[in-house]
């Protein structure tokens, strides 16, 4: 609407919106910062500008942007910079760069810029316009954020779809003179088939059953093994991405958490450097400072720092600590010599971890002894492997020592020459294959971070090599954004996408710009880019496609038309016509128009088998993963009304909070009872007593179908009426402390629900 007033309404006609200039104008909350850096410019003494901002695209944008906001004129030298030693700040003011060769880079930052801009504005616009403001919000898309909620949809799908096959393994338990180990079978006939395919796996039951018949009544076996010495070297450096990965899968940190600590430890206590970065090197002048900065951590490392200072374990030739060529705008992320003070438990724990890591990396190679031992039955082989620390060199540093578990009973000369085993037992285990996980936050930055491998294209593959989806710096913000959005739920630590997430997705598919959920869109935009930096490509070029690009989203989503864009039929047929429902993107219609039922109802996505049993039943639930504007999950149930339209069913209304509940309109659970033998009633807000609500005082049984924030599945009531205990549960969280908590439900005569919690394990001193 500062283009022109006319856009402040989003409105169809308008799109798409593609201004011919992208004027500037500072952000009002550091809108002071920009004038005293303009008025700086204006200074009469000043001859020359230098171009400080970091050593990539968007130092240069940020350049650009206040040079030319502020009018300045002046000359303009760049002054790239990398490595931020006192010699390296030297060399680089001796060898100051001309404005006219930092041109195409800046070029390249503007096309990157302006294009999401473009993407962003008409995308969200035209796309938010169909499909409706859910809960008042619209349906943003953007190059890096859509391909990034494209992963979290396809993974969840790839899990919905899952259909889980059965297997068998096959466990020898066996003796040696020296002591018991044990020993999984190892399939003769094993060839790399399908994905969940392994060694160990028995897929037919009847071959399983066989061979376990065939191995359990053997008297022995033949044994032979071979020992291996392996070394494992310490992991880099941190990069932004990497540490906040580490976050979150050993404190459960969310990504933006970890940046916040990283820049006040950064910023405020000084003590660790610029934590934006997507480098894991050094530069190659750092060697000496890194001496200086370990130095420094004697007194609070002092058992890892004296050793790399007293064997001179820093050697400058080590290009996987000290690359110029990995250095981007920024290098890794690495303590600095000043000694923290009054650091938080949390600002702590981050630090500890790139204070470790940085000490590691100087340290030797940690040594394993691994054995593999095979017990021999006939033909076939039970497979033991023991993997013994010997050496801990970088692992001492992160609280690993010499000699931990994993050590098998060794072989002598008493169990014969060649040695035999006695078969004490051989077990039949029978399992089946699970759905890939959801992402958590850590696996979500890996994915993103390495994009480039999903891209098919070699050329955007490695285009897109040195940035995956987003940088560093704004991976975070991304996934922030996705939740703030409602395309995501942060359930502790798993991302689970929304019902308004797989609309979108399924929208761009079917107006046919699924690339805007693609990776391939960022490789194809950093090939170009790299293109104009190099002068093979022109700007000009480069944003005609775009605006090319632009107007087709427009232009596919305009002729979108729900009615008449069917997904084909379902296996429900519809009372009033006894024809089969049909499918549009959001609902179940009927073809004589009598049901038209949306698939996502109350955030919650409403599938064809619940579609059957409403229209037969008239009411069906209770379902406790409803989910409120705000966000927070309720319980109710679904009943069609007198025009065939779907309500939410409450256990009681607020203005009938005195009235006995009619129990009966609600399902009694079949089969099972409360310890007093009343029926258990499923309630929208409840596990209650049949008896609960009236006045004979006969059964005080009431449980909430939710209890610190954890659902209570009717499995474990079912568990707790009958054993008066359920499994362990996790994922209870403490009123008082905020803290998640795991223990068992226990039911008592008088109704009372209480914790039991497992018993800690010891820790050893």
């Amino acid at each position: 609407d500062q283009i022109d007033p006319e856009l402040k309404s989003w409105k169809i006609s308008t799109l798409p919106i593609l201004p011919k200039n992208f004027k500037l104008k500072p952000i009002e909350k550091t809108k002071k910062k920009f004038q005293e850096l303009k008025k700086l410019l204006k200074r009469p003494d000043i001859s020359n500008v230098i171009n400080g901002c970091d050593a990539g695209r968007e130092g240069e944008l940020i350049f650009t942007y206040i040079y030319e906001l502020a009018k300045c004129k002046l000359p303009v030298k760049r002054l790239w910079m990398q490595s931020m030693t006192s010699s390296g700040i030297k060399k680089a003011f001796e060898d100051l760069r001309a404005y006219h060769e930092m041109i195409p880079l800046q070029e390249a930052a503007r096309c990157r810029s302006e294009a999401d801009w473009l993407i962003g504005i008409n995308g969200t616009r035209i796309i938010s316009k169909k499909l409706g403001f859910r809960g008042g919000q619209a349906s943003t898309v953007g190059r890096v954020q859509t391909p990034t909620l494209g992963l979290i949809v396809k993974r969840e799908q790839e899990i919905l779809n899952f259909k889980s096959q059965n297997y068998w393994r096959i466990e020898g338990n066996f003796s040696i003179k020296s002591g018991t180990y044990s020993g999984i079978y190892q399939r003769n006939d094993f060839r790399k088939g399908h994905q969940h395919d392994r060694i160990d796996r028995i897929w037919e039951k009847d071959t399983a059953e066989q061979l376990y018949a065939t191995l359990k009544n053997a008297p022995k076996a033949l044994v032979f093994e071979e020992k291996k010495r392996t070394k494992m070297g310490a992991p880099r450096l941190f990069d932004l991405t990497s540490l906040q990965r580490d976050a979150n899968g050993r404190f459960g940190l969310p990504a933006k958490k970890t940046l916040s600590i990283a820049q006040s430890l950064y910023e405020k206590h000084k003590v660790v450097t610029y934590p934006r970065t997507d480098s894991k090197a050094l530069p190659e002048d750092y060697p000496p400072t890194c001496r200086k900065i370990i130095e420094s951590m004697k007194h609070s490392f002092k058992p890892f720092a004296e050793p790399v200072l007293a064997n001179h374990w820093i050697h400058p030739g080590n290009k996987k600590i000290f690359n110029n060529k990995q250095v981007s705008d920024h290098f890794a992320i690495i303590p600095t010599e000043t000694i923290p003070k009054k650091l938080t438990p949390e600002e702590e724990k981050i630090y500890q971890l790139i204070a470790r890591r940085f000490l590691a990396i100087f340290h030797p190679a940690a040594e394993f002894d691994i054995t593999t031992r095979i017990t021999s039955i006939d033909i076939h082989n039970f497979k033991t492997e023991g993997k013994v620390l010997v050496s801990p060199g970088w692992m001492a540093v992160t609280g690993r020592s010499a000699g931990e578990k994993g050590e098998l009973p060794p072989i002598k000369k008493d169990d014969g020459e060649p040695p035999f085993a006695t078969i004490s037992d051989i077990v039949l285990h029978s399992e089946s294959t699970k759905p890939p996980p959801r992402y958590t936050e850590a696996t979500l930055l890996g994915s993103m971070e390495t994009a480039g491998k999903l891209v098919e294209d070699e050329n955007y593959a490695e285009a897109m090599k040195e940035r995956g989806l987003g940088t560093p710096a704004t991976r975070a913000q991304i996934i922030e954004h996705l939740i703030y959005e409602k395309y995501l739920i942060r359930d502790f630590r798993e991302l689970i996408p929304t019902a308004k997430a797989d609309e979108l997705i399924q929208f761009l598919v079917t107006v046919n710009v699924k690339e805007l959920a693609s990776p391939d869109l960022t490789g194809d935009w950093e090939f170009k880019l790299h293109q104009i930096e190099k002068g093979d490509l022109t700007r000009r070029d480069f944003m005609k496609g775009i605006h090319k690009m632009t107007t087709d989203i427009v232009d596919k989503s305009k002729t979108f038309n729900e009615e008449k864009i069917r997904f084909g039929t379902t296996k429900v047929v519809s009372p009033s016509d006894d024809k089969p429902f049909y499918e549009t993107l959001r609902f179940y219609r009927s073809e004589d128009g009598v049901y038209n039922i949306g698939k996502i109802l109350g955030g919650r996505k409403f599938p064809e088998s619940e579609l059957e049993k409403l229209l037969i039943n008239r009411q069906i639930g209770p379902f406790d993963d409803f989910r409120s504007k705000a966000g927070k999950n309720f319980s109710a149930m679904l009943k069609l009304n007198n025009e065939n339209r779907v309500e939410f069913v409450f256990e009681k209304s607020s203005d009938d909070q005195d009235e006995t509940l009619d129990l009966s309109k609600f399902p009694k659970v079949e089969g099972f009872c409360w310890p007093d033998g009343s029926a258990i009633i499923e309630t929208p807000t409840a596990y209650v007593s049949e008896n609960y609500y009236l006045d004979t005082g006969k059964s005080p049984y009431r449980i909430g179908r939710t209890l610190l924030g954890r659902p209570l599945p009717l499995e474990q009531i079912k568990k707790l009426c009958k054993d008066g205990k359920t499994d362990l549960l996790d994922k209870f969280r403490s009123n008082k402390t905020k803290r998640l908590f795991s223990a068992f439900l226990t039911l008592d005569e008088k109704g009372k629900v209480g914790f039991e919690f497992a018993p800690r394990k010891t820790k050893s001193k």
